[in-house]
């Protein structure tokens, strides 16, 4: 069977900079542009050219891509002709192949916001259409709020459209503007306008989280008929944010019935990067990755229940909907005092760690993880620190280096501007291939800011450990978490750190102590340590 072709468009670029505290710079822009281009969605749009500074700087710097660089902006405004409306100049000047202009699909919108007649809006689509296919671009029309349009006056909201398509538009997008439509609405309002003579080939979705429907939304109107799809990386946009390509791409590719009817210009083995991809962009906010997001979450394959691994352990398919290898993702089996065997040995098992079903070490393995977390550990969170546990109980740890001691300050005085400002120095004093080393290291970024004790510690850690120096130098500290197991003057403070590499990879550590700094300390060797091991670092 001949599959329907449909069109992926991002909008991270310019849509999702809306997010509250998001603000590219035009090298990110590139980057990102580089790694959609590279995932195979057809269209990305870089933003509104003359609208700021960064997104007119992102044109003329942007790469050259297979997929369609588009440029947003609004239709003419009342009172010019297109040919002489600044505004639609300086978005044509982009000199991309594809233009997308918004305009009103809402008749309230138009007689309040833009206080001009109803058959003046639709004027001014048709020409703005009619001025982009003219000089040679493809045309996209932004209905804007057109599903709470359709819903007061579908009549008016249907004419602005087919003015759009009539003038020569290759897309008209439906956008849920302020994501508040529900996914059956949306499917019959789609089924609707097809059915009033707009091809479901020539309509596009856009939609918004507000009701945290808007990958459910698309996925209606994909099913009533609509043939491109927009969103964002990770759901970036205003507000709730936009429709998740990260969602919405794995279950396109891979679940029924989109899998077998539609085709798209993502290949498996681009949808395999799409994990990274998506740790990439949260690289560039500084966000820490959510770790239940679907597909490409930390927790998405991860199965805690000793049923559930048990089951994993022979068939995958029993608790997993998707192959997590498919979107390049990993199946996690957590430990935690509710384990049982049968987790032990999966876990020990993706470590590269085999032990025979029913080796005593199970048990002790499993009695000194309990025993732990009544300590205050935590197991469950922590994969690398259980492997470091698993090893030692095991005789597999190597030793690589030896802390003897170490020493935090924290300094708080007046700078030359008179202002209160802090200092953290950590010293460090190891033993590595039988010779003491000493390293000294300030918590500065690159502003001159102090970064706290904790920055202070791993750089000092790994500024000076010999030849394994070499090996941490693509680590880096992603998050930092910090909870209190008991209460009153004997409270047990649990660090959790995440760390990554340049190889992509991500693991976390644990550790636990009175005091807040010695449990980050312990965190911190262990996050080393598991990097030097799976490094193939010899002693």
């Amino acid at each position: 069977m001949t599959k329907e072709r449909l069109f992926i468009y991002d909008t991270t670029l310019r849509d999702g900079q809306q997010t509250h505290g998001v603000q590219f710079s035009t090298a990110e822009k590139v980057q990102i542009a580089e790694a959609l281009d590279a995932l195979g969605v057809d269209y990305i749009e870089g933003g509104w050219p003359g609208a700021n500074p960064t997104d007119s700087a992102f044109f003329d710097a942007a790469p050259k891509t297979t997929a369609r660089l588009t440029a947003f902006g609004m239709t003419k405004r009342s009172g010019r002709s297109a040919e002489n409306d600044d505004v639609l100049a300086a978005v044509m000047n982009a000199g991309t192949g594809t233009v997308c202009l918004v305009g009103k699909s809402h008749d309230y919108h138009v007689t309040d916001a833009l206080g001009i007649p109803l058959e003046e809006n639709v004027e001014n689509v048709a020409a703005s259409m009619a001025h982009i296919v003219a000089q040679g671009r493809e045309a996209l029309f932004d209905a804007e709020h057109f599903f709470d349009g359709y819903k007061d006056n579908p009549d008016y909201a249907l004419q602005v459209c087919k003015a759009a398509l009539d003038a020569g538009a290759r897309w008209v997008v439906l956008c849920d503007t302020n994501g508040g439509a529900l996914p059956a609405e949306v499917g019959r309002i789609v089924s609707e306008v097809i059915a009033a003579g707009i091809p479901g080939d020539r309509l596009g979705i856009h939609t918004h989280n507000d009701t945290e429907n808007a990958v459910a939304c698309s996925l209606a109107a994909v099913d009533a008929g609509a043939r491109q799809v927009q969103g964002t990386l990770n759901g970036l946009g205003e507000r709730c944010g936009n429709a998740n390509l990260t969602s919405l791409i794995p279950t396109l590719l891979l679940k029924e019935p989109y899998a077998s009817r539609l085709e798209t210009g993502i290949t498996p083995e681009a949808l395999a990067g799409l994990r990274q991809i998506s740790r990439m962009l949260d690289d560039i906010l500084n966000r820490v990755p959510m770790k239940q997001a679907p597909y490409v979450g930390a927790s998405a394959f991860a199965h805690k229940a000793g049923l559930h691994a048990s089951a994993i352990l022979k068939d995958p398919s029993t608790y997993e909907h998707v192959a997590p290898e498919a979107i390049g993702n990993t199946r996690v089996i957590p430990m935690s005092n509710q384990a049982g065997q049968s987790n032990l040995r999966k876990r020990l098992s993706d470590a590269g760690i085999e032990v025979a079903k029913g080796d005593p070490a199970l048990g002790r393995i499993l009695d000194r993880i309990k025993s732990r977390e009544g300590e205050g550990y935590s197991y469950d969170t922590a994969q690398a620190s259980f492997e470091l546990l698993a090893r030692e109980e095991l005789g597999q740890m190597p030793e690589f280096f030896e802390v003897k001691r170490y020493k935090v300050t924290v300094e708080r005085r007046k700078n030359k501007y008179n202002k209160m400002v802090s200092l953290s120095e950590a010293v460090v004093v190891a033993k590595v291939d039988g010779e003491k080393r000493l390293s000294v290291s300030e918590s500065l970024d690159e502003t001159g800011s102090d970064r706290g004790p904790v920055n202070a510690l791993a750089k000092a850690l790994v500024k000076d450990l010999g030849r394994y120096s070499a090996i941490l130098g693509d680590m880096r500290l992603v998050d930092f978490k910090v909870r209190i197991t008991q209460g009153g003057t004997e409270a047990v403070t649990r660090v959790i750190i995440d760390s990554e590499d340049g190889q992509g990879r991500s693991w976390s550590t644990v550790g636990v102590s009175a005091n807040i700094v010695d449990a980050s300390f312990e965190a911190l060797l262990a996050a080393i340590q598991w990097k030097l091991l799976r490094d193939g670092a010899t002693v």
